[in-house]
């Protein structure tokens, strides 16, 4: 009993006494638990609350038939809905209206009130009584009454939520200007729609007043379905979907969500990766601190060995100390990142900075499934951590830990060349695999087993690097030299944390600076105009006329113009969702193709060309020339493959087709885009305002190819802040490490430090010694993190991007700032371990050596 309680105050009580190493250790760990857990968070909240919007508007349908963006024929509802399988269908019209004057838009639904009340009855408004009126608390119920609760079926009537009125400052029976083409229409707010709740930004109004107001008559963008009972849903989705027109497919309502959800899943799985990574640095850190502390106790282990205490109570207290900093941090890691998910949501809401839930306001919420995992990953790397520690000390021979001086054995070790280089060759075969659902778990595999491999290939490098630098003259160089060839076991502790930090810095780096620069190629390939003018967004209200699009033409200065159609269509196979782009292309003005030509050979009889870009091409397995079908104008048409693109914009994929082929074959003219070439010297600031004078102010947006390009790449420069803040929280982790192991390495020689002193050195040269050995265990580090890092580059390019979002890159070196970065990390390293030797350095040499005497 009373060996077991000085046990425990032995190993627990170690932690609290080396405080330095036990907050970094805590830090580490608790950063990486803090980034993921964040990450699960706010994506969880998020998929909730858009899961609850889709409830909202989906009711108690038990299909849903949906089609294009445009939407599809409404004599599509009657021929359903006298099927004998379903019960009830209610037809729906969903606009995104684009509000003159503000940044948003909002998603406006058109309902049918006496069908929805038997599908979606959450979707039924409340009307709100005129000033001095009446209130009532009824959901609108049509009456012969003629009071205000008919205001859902007057013609400019909107409803909206509550986080809808919040957002737009709107109070009941203000107008709200929404556009329609390039005209402005007022809506009055005639009441709310209570069951949309806090998190969801939408408005209702009547079917037939929506399909008058925005020009859709005749259209419709969903039908729910509630099948009869007792029929079966998959017999009936199959019965059903026989008498759809192309383009138009039958879905669940939970369909949708997982649709959303496969699109961020890869977004997401990427962030959790990513700290995933920096949890494992603060498993190189632990184990740093553990064995600094194995090597520094030895005696002490020696002595509870000689009382009695065995190798398994030795190893067990070890593992236990890793146990504890683990949870701990993990503890530390749950709290910040509640408070980050809490900020997150404040300034960016739930989107994750990828937009895949923008107008969403998700609540945080408590997940004890996914805390309780991350604490087990937080004591995982605790654990892991101190394990090769714990088992170094369980082989301690009690005698021999008793003599002074047997510190030195610990550092020893030898190279393991066969471990490293099966962990590489494993590495590279996990490259090859591919990707599990859509995830690339053979990359993130490489990543992992690229960095241990490097930490395990300090030991046998370090000797080797050490050679060149034998006929150095500088006595400190020397010892320096002689310390590390020696006793390469020094390098893998104090520089395990450096390879981690250094990898992960330069990779992401390369990464980054690679995606920057292909961005910035194909946004000069995409945006060749002078000039750009949008209607609005893809799928919004607003569009310009082809009148409009001649006279913006004939304005003076302009040279030639471009149009462009944006449109969604649902593929034949699958019924997904990819982005369907109408536009000039055979007439100079290329794509950025991988494949193909922009020019194709179009003899009679060829189908006419599509380029796709590379998420078509790799998720249907299509190449240049092969065919490929799209409903268009509710026909299935049959393209030829004449090019593949690359798309940073539409992770979903899209196709892009001639502007005169779109228009044959849909009728459609309307555009959403239009690209405006100016004549030499022409000042583009006159044409915008002669462009505002014909439109108007507020139903266009103008900008500069030099201004959209500055704002594309500052939201990716902000996109990546968060990686920027964890490669400097990496590398700061980094360089705590270097300094905490060498104010433990000072100490743990301070024999061998006294008997230098004895021999002559001074305090200053004892800390030159120690600045030296920092600046060279750092640099071989430093080497070791380049390889580690360029190849932790590649599979990030290669294998994890192109399988996660189908994005192809070229590989650029940002060679200027890893040279000042590697430069910059060996100086810090050696300051670092100048200043925390400075202990050692001011200690009596008498004392230092009086356990030899």
């Amino acid at each position: 009993m009373m060996l077991g309680a000085l046990s425990r105050h032995v190993f627990l009580g170690s932690l609290w006494r080396r405080r330095l190493a036990t907050s970094l250790s805590l830090l580490a760990i608790a950063l990486g638990v803090a980034l993921g857990l964040a990450v699960q968070l706010i994506h969880a909240a998020a998929l909730d609350e858009f899961g609850r919007g889709m409830r909202l508007i989906s009711g108690e349908a038990d299909l849903q038939v949906v089609g294009p963006q445009s939407g599809f024929d409404d004599g599509l509802y009657p021929l359903l809905a006298q099927r004998p399988e379903v019960s009830e269908a209610s037809p729906l019209l969903e606009i995104e209206a684009r509000l003159p004057g503000r940044t948003t838009s909002l998603r406006i639904l058109g309902i049918d009130l006496f069908r929805a009340a038997r599908v979606t009855p959450s979707l039924l408004p409340l009307a709100e009584a005129p000033a001095g009126g009446e209130a009532t608390s009824d959901r609108i119920v049509p009456t012969a009454r003629g009071d205000f609760r008919l205001d859902a079926l007057k013609p400019d009537a909107l409803f909206a939520s509550p986080a809808a009125a919040t957002q737009l400052a709107l109070a009941s029976g203000a107008i709200l200007k929404v556009q329609i083409g390039t005209r402005e229409v007022g809506l009055r707010l005639a009441g709310s729609v209570p069951a949309a709740g806090v998190g969801q930004v939408l408005a209702v109004m009547d079917i037939a007043a929506a399909q008058q107001t925005f020009e859709r008559i005749g259209r419709l963008s969903r039908i729910d379905i509630r099948l009869a009972p007792g029929t079966d849903r998959d017999r009936a989705r199959q019965t059903l979907s026989a008498l759809l027109p192309p383009g138009v497919s039958l879905r669940t309502p939970a369909d949708a969500q997982s649709e959303i959800q496969s699109l961020s899943r890869a977004y997401r799985v990427n962030l959790t990766m990513l700290a995933a990574i920096a949890l494992l640095t603060g498993g190189f850190l632990v184990f740093s601190a553990q064995w600094l502390a194995v090597v520094r106790r030895r005696q002490e282990f020696a002595f509870l060995r000689a009382l009695g205490l065995d190798r398994a109570g030795l190893r067990r207290g070890l593992l236990a100390e890793g146990a504890l900093l683990g949870l701990v941090g993990g503890l530390i890691g749950v709290v910040l990142a509640h408070g980050l998910t809490a900020l997150a949501f404040r300034l960016i809401g739930g989107d994750l900075g990828a937009g895949y839930f923008r107008g969403l306001a998700p609540q945080l919420q408590w997940e004890p499934g996914l805390i309780l995992a991350y604490l087990v990953l937080g004591i995982g790397a605790g654990l892991a951590g101190a394990w090769l520690p714990a088992r170094e000390a369980a082989r301690l021979i009690p005698a021999r830990g008793l003599r002074a001086g047997d510190e030195a054995e610990a550092y020893q070790a030898p190279p393991r060349w066969g471990l490293t280089l099966s962990l590489f060759a494993l590495a590279a075969l996990c490259c090859l695999l591919p990707p599990l659902d859509g995830l690339p778990l053979g990359g993130y595999l490489a990543v992992a087993l690229i960095l241990v491999g490097a930490v395990m290939a300090l030991p046998g490098v370090t000797p080797w690097a050490m050679r060149p630098l034998a006929g150095g003259r500088g006595i400190l160089m020397r010892l320096a030299r002689a310390r590390l060839a020696a006793a390469p076991g020094q390098a893998v502790v104090a520089g395990a944390g450096v390879v981690a930090s250094v990898a992960l810095a330069v990779s992401m780096a390369i990464m980054v600076s690679s995606f920057r620069g292909s961005l910035d190629d194909w946004l000069t390939q995409m945006l060749p105009a002078d000039l750009y003018l949008r209607a609005a967004a893809a799928g919004s209200s607003g569009y310009l006329e082809p009148a409009w699009v001649d006279r913006v033409g004939q304005l003076p200065g302009v040279t030639a113009v471009r149009p462009v159609r944006f449109e969604s269509l649902r593929s034949a196979e699958g019924g997904e969702a990819i982005a369907l782009i109408a536009r000039h292309v055979t007439d100079s003005l290329g794509l950025p193709l991988v494949a193909g030509t922009t020019a194709p050979d179009l003899g009679p009889g060829t189908n006419p060309p599509a380029w796709i870009s590379e998420a078509v091409a790799d998720r249907r397995g299509l190449g240049v020339a092969d065919p490929l079908s799209l409903p268009l104008g509710e026909q299935v048409q049959v393209f030829r493959v004449a090019g593949i693109w690359r798309d940073y914009a539409r992770q979903q994929g899209a196709v892009v087709i001639e502007l005169e082929t779109f228009r044959r074959l849909t009728g459609d003219g309307r555009i959403n885009d239009l690209g405006l070439f100016l004549a030499a010297g022409t000042d583009p600031s006159g044409v915008m305002s002669a462009i505002r004078v014909l439109l108007g102010t507020e139903v266009s947006e103008m900008v500069l190819p030099g201004e959209l390009r500055a704002m594309i790449l500052g939201v990716f420069d902000r996109t990546f802040l968060v990686t920027y803040l964890m490669e400097a929280v990496a590398v700061m982790i980094g360089l705590f490490g270097i300094s905490t192991s060498f104010a433990a390495l000072a100490t743990s020689r301070r024999k061998e430090l006294g008997i230098l002193r004895h021999l002559g050195l001074r305090r200053c040269q004892i800390g030159t010694l120690l600045a030296t050995e920092a600046a060279l265990t750092a640099a071989v580090g430093v080497v070791i993190g380049l390889v580690a890092g360029a190849a932790i580059a590649w599979i990030l390019i290669e294998v994890i991007n192109r399988q996660s979002f189908h994005w192809s890159m070229d590989m650029q070196w940002p060679l200027g700032v890893l040279l000042v970065f590697s430069f910059a990390m060996i100086l810090l390293a050696a300051l670092a371990a100048r200043l925390s030797g400075r202990q050692a350095m001011r200690q009596d040499a008498v004392l230092a050596v009086r356990e030899d005497w």
